[in-house]
């Protein structure tokens, strides 16, 4: 796994397949696997400090780059009044081999070199609440219905 590298980009600078990629993967998972309708596009990938974290396989037998795994960084002030990561994702065929500790380590890296005078909050699914904290979070509150999936916000 250590063969994909993670590279960051600011909206502007997003080639575009790349942004398809990670787009089609944030679609797939989060609108057809987990069976949610909600909108996905939220303005919040372009706002001006965001950052897009992406893994992706390289280009091969004539087929486009694609992407394994995402993550959104987002300054204070977008979804939160403290940095945040969200849109956290690993393509079905990827889970298991340890890529989602490796991109919420580089996705907190991020927005404490970004943000370092802010915690970092995220919206976490509440299965996912162990994960989290074994990363550090804290659970904030009591666990809410988010387009039809319990989340609980954790901060770092």
């Amino acid at each position: 796994m250590s063969d994909y590298p993670f590279t960051q980009y600011h909206f502007d600078t997003l080639p575009n397949t790349t942004l398809y990629s990670a787009l089609k993967l944030r679609s797939d998972v989060f609108v057809v696997e987990q069976n949610c309708v909600y909108p996905d596009l939220d303005d919040k990938d372009i706002a001006k400090d965001s950052i897009h974290l992406v893994c992706e396989i390289p280009a091969i037998a004539g087929h486009n780059h694609t992407v394994i795994a995402y993550a959104r960084c987002l300054a204070p002030g977008v979804s939160y009044s403290e940095s945040s990561i969200g849109r956290v994702v690993v393509a079905p065929k990827m889970r298991g081999r340890g890529l989602a500790q490796r991109l919420m380590l580089e996705a907190i890296n991020i927005c404490r070199a970004q943000w370092p005078s802010h915690p970092i909050q995220i919206g976490a699914q509440v299965y996912l609440q162990q994960f989290y904290q074994a990363l550090g979070f804290t659970a904030q509150g009591e666990p809410y219905d988010e387009d039809g999936i319990l989340h609980i916000d954790m901060q770092l």
